[in-house]
């Protein structure tokens, strides 16, 4: 039934794109520049969780690169990268110049070698920005004329809550490219896209990928994960299209592999509060933060527990139950219980 499972996939960038024309255009205006020699204006986007930003970002670039080859992209997940010394030895990694760089190399020599990378532009993608523990990596990329960063994030209040003054100030100018949820008949169009290319004829009906749609409420992360979930079970069963039935309980089994994998993406620190939260129930800030101290040896500030923690909301991992004063935070139920995708 699956006849290129690449298309799948979540970091799978389309040839086309659907529904997401306007942010296209917005961006390519934003990085033309590049196409002449120019630096352009540092780029923002912005919007929740599975509406695209990632993939519009390579796209965009994939498009650029081949309009300007001397152009160079590096994406840095700052989920995993989020110190100043991982950024700057990603993007040196990314145009071939990581060679010798230890963990003991100084970050001021990284920042020297990443400024002698002039021979061409570099566009480097920050994505999940609002996870820098550092954000002098921000301070560093603005003062290189020949790097222009665009950032992903969730929301930019929160986002530039993190800065400190030199960034916020340095940054405040750049453009900003909004992503909105995408409406049922939208989603349903790009499992439709995907679906063609992955899947063979008549695998799934067009009914089916409007469940899928309105299964995710308009997080194409989450509709795909159902689309791969019920293709692989179909296929597993012998089927020549995927059924009711198989649909039915895909959709709790997509979002609890979506669930893990996010889990096991989160850093120490973020994992540390998941467990305390996790083993409490429901559980206050001040007793979150408490335990939270006992069990690391150097615990982050307040100001960064509370950026883990409306991270882990954005992912649904974690919800915030009442308002500030009155708040605790609790696990969101895992609708597909511990089994999840193979």
């Amino acid at each position: 039934m699956i006849a290129d499972d690449r298309v799948l996939r979540e970091d799978f960038v389309p040839s086309e794109v659907v529904h997401r024309h306007d942010e296209v255009s917005h961006l390519s205006e934003t990085l033309e520049p590049l196409l002449s020699g120019g630096r352009p204006d540092p780029a923002f986007l912005f919007g929740p969780t599975g509406v695209g930003k990632t993939c519009i970002a390579r796209y965009v670039l994939a498009q650029l690169c081949e309009q300007e080859p001397r152009v160079r992209v590096a994406y840095v997940n700052c989920w995993q990268k989020y110190t100043r010394f991982r950024v700057l030895y990603s993007i040196l990694e990314a145009v071939g110049r990581a060679a010798d760089v230890h963990r003991s190399t100084p970050k001021d020599e990284l920042f020297e070698r990443l400024s002698r990378t002039d021979d061409g532009p570099i566009v480097v993608v920050l994505d999940e920005v609002d996870q820098l523990e550092e954000t002098a990596a921000l301070y560093d990329l603005h003062r290189l004329p020949h790097v222009s960063p665009v950032l992903i994030a969730n929301r930019e209040v929160e986002l530039f809550a993190s800065f400190d003054d030199r960034v916020r100030s340095r940054l405040h100018a750049g453009t900003r490219v909004r992503f909105d949820r995408y409406g049922t008949d939208e989603l349903a169009a790009i499992l439709a896209e995907r679906a063609a290319k992955a899947l063979e004829p008549a695998s799934v009906s067009d009914s089916q990928l409007r469940a899928i749609a309105d299964a995710a409420s308009g997080d194409a992360r989450v509709g795909i994960g159902i689309l791969r979930s019920a293709a692989r079970r179909a296929e597993r069963q012998g089927s020549a299209s995927i059924t009711d039935d198989v649909l039915e309980a895909a959709i709790p089994d997509a979002r609890t592999a979506i669930r893990r994998k996010t889990v096991e993406g989160l850093i120490e620190h973020q994992r540390v509060l998941y467990d305390v939260i996790d083993e409490a129930g429901e559980i206050e800030p001040g007793d979150l933060y408490a335990e939270y101290e006992r069990r690391v040896e150097e615990p982050k500030t307040n100001r960064t527990l509370r950026n883990y923690l409306t991270k882990m909301v954005h992912y649904d991992l974690i919800e915030a139950v009442g308002e500030r004063r009155g708040r605790t935070y609790r696990l969101v139920d895992d609708p597909g219980g511990a089994e999840g995708e193979s």
